[in-house]
């Protein structure tokens, strides 16, 4: 039998597959997009004669501009311009966007494998020349990108801009006072298709007819008589505690709660329950993973948010359901808040395990109302009866047998897409809620509070 000889093309093809393996690169080839016309997704804020606009790049527009793929090494590529015309110099403070954003010559480091080594010098300096300047002059028009941390679904982008007032040094009186720091708050969506708002057309839930507007007598009597809990999709089993209210338009419920750390979350489908399974088993993070589907005013939840901690384990969520009223012309959200604290297994979810609430669930809704006072996204805010008292002692159970107590108080918000001074931030004066953590507390407790004076 005769002995088969190596065939040449073969072992190009060998050499070649190789080369590509040990310099493990790929073809170079960037196609810059026209932006900020290709994104979508730009928004625009003026305040003071400067007006800033950003936009984020998706995983597929950041590789066909840069030529490579910085989603595979978790990069987000923010777009920025600032429009200064103004008088004055100023500052873009790049860490009040994200303290742990990447610099243009540690993006190429951590990208130059894919790049043959020749293209890796003219990456990195156009990567310098595209990035947004910390230094912009008076009366000009200065954009870039700033590179970031992934985050799925979109965030929150605090920009601001520091420079010394027109004024300074000049005698009192003489001309107008601008400003050292200007503040811009951009909620820029990055939808992938799997997230829960992308579905969400609020104009829609009721068919399109017209809500009655409620004055605020029949407004506090409407929340007070809403269900106290959510259900499952029969309708006959009580769930969590519909401990929640929010006043504002979709854009503006989207916009406090993602200015106050809160990440949107996607759908429960085939892809999001193996992300889940695989995170709740390596114990990696997954910012947006779905939340249950419970059921209030006969459906399920229209949007979910959440603030993700160190695991999938532990996570603050809330779930809202737009209200068939309207207060002072605006949208009503009821909505329900918990604090996921475990993972367990059971037979009353369809994946066969869901997450422990936290039982001191009225210590979950003081967080989310401090999140929101903290970064000035709430104008109002009080308490209404209505969600069910539960005892310590004498507590009720979810729709997975986890227990909960309250004071059966509801959290109502007038969120605000501008941020409200602490001074001017006014509580309706309702109902006065509970003392959470003491809530939980035995007597023993008493020992650790003391007069001042014996």
């Amino acid at each position: 039998m005769t002995p088969c000889k190596p065939h040449r093309q073969s072992s190009a093809w060998v050499v070649a597959i190789l080369v590509t393996l040990m310099t493990g690169c790929t073809s170079f080839a960037p196609q810059p997009l026209s932006i900020p016309e290709d994104l979508g997704n730009v928004l625009s804020h003026t305040q003071d004669q400067v007006t800033v606009s950003a936009g984020l790049l998706t995983d597929g527009q950041a590789r066909r501009h840069f030529g490579v793929d910085l989603g595979k090494r978790e990069i987000q590529a923010a777009w920025i311009r600032v429009r200064n015309e103004s008088g004055r110099s100023l500052w873009f403070i790049r860490n009040t966007v994200d303290p742990d954003f990447y610099s243009a010559d540690e993006v190429t480091l951590m990208v130059q494998g894919d790049v043959p080594a020749a293209e890796a010098v003219r990456l990195r300096q156009t990567l310098r020349d595209e990035s947004i300047r910390v230094a912009l002059p008076p009366a000009t028009v200065s954009e870039g990108f700033l590179f970031l941390p992934k985050l799925e679904g979109g965030r929150f982008m605090d920009i601001t801009l520091q420079g010394d007032a027109w004024n300074e040094g000049l005698p009192a009186g003489t001309g107008p006072v601008h400003p050292r720091e200007l503040h811009f708050g951009l909620a820029i969506p990055l939808p992938d298709g799997e997230f829960d708002y992308e579905r969400l057309a609020s104009d829609r839930v009721y068919g399109g007819r017209p809500l009655p507007d409620l004055d605020a007598t029949q407004f506090r009597a409407a929340l007070e008589s809403l269900p106290c809990c959510t259900t499952d999709l029969t309708g006959t089993n009580a769930g969590d505690p519909l401990n929640l209210v929010l006043v504002g338009e979709a854009a503006e419920v989207m916009h406090v709660l993602s200015r106050s750390g809160w990440s949107f979350t996607h759908r429960l489908g085939l892809t999001s329950i193996g992300r889940e399974i695989v995170a709740a088993v390596t114990g990696a993070p997954y910012l947006v993973a779905p939340v249950s589907q419970l059921y209030t005013f006969g459906r399920g939840h229209d949007l979910a948010l959440q603030r993700a901690r160190r695991t999938i384990s532990q996570r603050n969520h809330l779930r809202l359901w737009l209200a068939p009223f309207r207060f002072e012309g605006r949208s009503v959200w009821v909505g329900q808040v918990s604090r996921d604290i475990g993972v367990k297994l059971t037979t009353k979810s369809p994946t066969l395990t869901t997450h422990v609430i936290d039982p001191e669930v009225d210590a979950t809704r003081e967080y989310l109302l401090h999140s929101l006072l903290a970064q000035r996204g709430v104008a109002r805010f009080g308490f209404v009866g209505g969600s069910g008292a539960a005892p310590r002692d004498a507590p009720r159970l979810n729709l997975t047998d986890d227990p909960y107590f309250s004071d059966g108080m509801r959290l109502v918000m007038l969120l605000s897409a501008e941020p409200v001074p602490a001074d001017a931030i006014r509580n309706l004066m309702w109902e006065r809620s509970g003392a959470p953590i003491a809530e939980g507390q035995s007597a023993a407790a008493a020992e650790h509070v003391r007069a001042v004076w014996p």
